[in-house]
């Protein structure tokens, strides 16, 4: 099955591109959106629509098959191997429409990106000390 990930290059955000790349799969990865066997876009595809250089993509996915989370099929593509997706994950829908609930009343409150990524990171570390 082909995958559905697009990946999204924020240039400015100070993490290297192929980090973001690793980072957008482990989180695909984590929401489902990604499951055993989805193959991943191809170097030259996720060059096409991020102009990233390949070698940057496949820098990505040998990090990502290092991890075990995806294996090279020669001649066919890379594919994922296992979730990180939670087995009890499928009832994060709730969380999830609160989460997009209160993203509605931050922008509704004039709260840039920027702010509410400063609020989510103030609450993850008071939360998850250490851990990010």
């Amino acid at each position: 099955m082909v995958s559905v990930v697009e990946f999204r290059i924020d240039r400015r955000s100070g993490v290297a591109t192929y980090l973001q790349i690793v980072q957008q799969v482990q989180q695909a990865l984590r929401l489902g959106t990604l499951v055993e066997g989805d193959r991943l876009p191809t170097a030259a595809q996720v060059a096409a629509t991020t102009k990233v250089n390949p070698n940057t993509t496949l820098k990505a996915y040998r990090e990502l098959e290092r991890e075990g989370l995806v294996e090279p099929r020669p001649g066919l593509g890379t594919f994922v191997s296992r979730t990180l997706a939670r087995p009890d994950s499928a009832g994060d829908a709730l969380l999830r429409e609160e989460l997009r609930s209160w993203m509605n009343r931050a922008h509704e409150a004039g709260l840039a990106r920027e702010d509410v990524q400063a609020l989510l990171n103030s609450v993850l570390e008071d939360r998850f000390p250490g851990t990010g």
